[in-house]
């Protein structure tokens, strides 16, 4: 199957030169026809991942992603020459899966496509469709995980990083392990995404009423902990 990876770049020779090469490896990349209107070309285009610049004509990237995040899952990359450490947290917080800075390099960024779209449409077959955790209920099928008549939406991210931590659970998982399940690669990785990834998942949790679930072990990893006798 050829995957099709919208690039929301304005920068024209940025955007020929990731067509080309993604092509190579049987991505379809393509970019909206207006920025102006850049959810027209979304759902025209369904695509399989989102990559997307923040300064952009018209409104910014982050606009895009948060209107991306109100009617799809879709796996989201930044693409910036922006650095600061705010603009990370913030696209994380928005629900994009990754961050890369520009400069940056084509393998490097085209690993993290190629790992991200793994994860989203080959994972689903192997994972068992509800699980049970402190009496929540967890639909991976949907993304969604219920507790005490509250339901929350997991990014794609959020819910692999929690089905490792349940596979495991009342035990520690190093943050190296986390990484390299979630990237393949630990050479990919920022370790800053995962923090952020974590506590954005301990955030949600907590709003439905599962506090202090998830555990960090300083200078050893994460834990998920059985608070009511049922994993």
């Amino acid at each position: 199957m050829e995957e099709k990876i919208l690039l929301i770049e304005d920068d024209q020779s940025i955007f020929e030169t990731i067509q080309e090469r993604f092509l190579q490896w049987t991505l379809h990349v393509v970019r909206p026809n207006s920025f102006q209107n850049v959810m027209d070309s979304f759902i025209e285009e369904k695509p399989h991942l989102v990559i997307i610049d923040i300064q952009l004509p018209a409104f910014d990237g982050f606009h895009w992603c948060r209107e991306i995040r109100t009617i799809s899952k879709v796996p989201i990359i930044f693409l910036s020459s922006r650095d600061h450490p705010m603009d990370m947290v913030m696209a994380m917080q928005m629900g994009a899966d990754d961050f890369v800075q520009k400069p940056f390099h084509m393998e490097v960024l085209l690993a993290k496509v190629q790992a991200l779209l793994r994860r989203t449409y080959d994972y689903s077959d192997e994972q068992t469709e509800i699980g049970r955790w402190n009496n929540a209920i967890i639909d991976y099928a949907k993304g969604l995980i219920s507790f005490d008549h509250q339901s929350i939406e997991l990014t794609k991210n959020e819910l692999f990083i929690l089905r490792i931590l349940l596979q495991h659970v009342d035990q520690i998982v190093s943050r190296d392990d986390l990484m390299r399940k979630l990237w393949d690669d630990e050479r990919f990785v920022n370790d800053n995404t995962l923090s952020v990834n974590v506590n954005r998942l301990r955030s949600k949790l907590e709003d439905i009423g599962l506090k202090d679930v998830i555990i960090t072990k300083k200078g050893l990893g994460y834990m998920a902990i059985t608070k009511r006798g049922d994993k």
